[in-house]
């Protein structure tokens, strides 16, 4: 069992995002850290994710939501990380990025409601964020999240892999089934691809808020 789980958050949020799932895993005796991603470009998301496993004191499970996918997809080839687990997230191939991802939406695939970027960042439209992005969160909540938003930078979207740990690492993924950001199908096809043990739930974009026992439950089995 692997003691140590860190949590990887998005593009538009932050950590705080993850506290019911940390209150969760940490009621069942793990050590649970959490990375700010500054989300200036993914090559310094994922140092700031190298800094946080590297005062680990043994192994983790490297976890991320969403453009965390993309980090973790990077990160994870650092020697501590022992498992990798996707939340309704990018697992993007070598040469790969978000933009790439997206470029080729399937037909009838709702898109995203990003705003033209201003000055390098991109924000979503405040008000299609709770449609797009927290559709299974009570109105305050999808509100504050809203007008709470972190600003992407586009450098971090564009930011291409350079070798995936999911293809020497095992990996596990939860797919949002109502998500409205990246499209279920397109989840499946990422999480077949990258051999990841597979289970689904109901919920949005952020189901790490709306379903916070199944996403700590995938995380205790990438853990065991």
């Amino acid at each position: 069992m692997i003691r140590n789980i860190v949590l990887v958050h998005g593009g538009f949020v932050d950590g705080s995002g993850w506290q019911a799932v940390y209150d969760l895993l940490v009621a069942d005796g793990f050590r649970v850290s959490v990375v700010q991603n500054p989300t200036l470009s993914l090559a310094g998301d994922v140092a700031a994710t190298h800094q946080v496993i590297d005062g680990l004191d043994g192994p983790c499970v490297l976890v991320g939501h969403s453009y965390g996918g993309v980090v973790i997809s990077e990160a994870g080839t650092h020697p501590n990380v022992a498992a990798l687990a996707y939340i309704a997230a990018f697992a993007p191939d070598k040469g790969e990025s978000v933009n790439t991802l997206i470029a080729d939406p399937p037909p009838g695939a709702p898109v995203p409601p990003i705003l033209p970027p201003v000055n390098g960042f991109l924000l979503l439209d405040r008000d299609k964020f709770a449609a797009s992005f927290a559709g299974d969160l009570s109105a305050d909540q999808a509100a504050f999240m809203a007008d709470s938003q972190v600003p992407w930078g586009v450098d971090a979207l564009g930011g291409t892999v350079t070798e995936p740990a999911w293809r020497a690492k095992p990996s596990w993924y939860l797919v949002a089934t109502d998500d409205r950001m990246i499209p279920p199908p397109a989840q499946h096809a990422m999480a077949q691809r990258a051999g990841a043990t597979v289970a689904e739930t109901p919920g949005s974009h952020s189901v790490y808020l709306s379903q916070p026992a199944a996403v700590a439950t995938l995380i205790r089995q990438a853990a065991a």
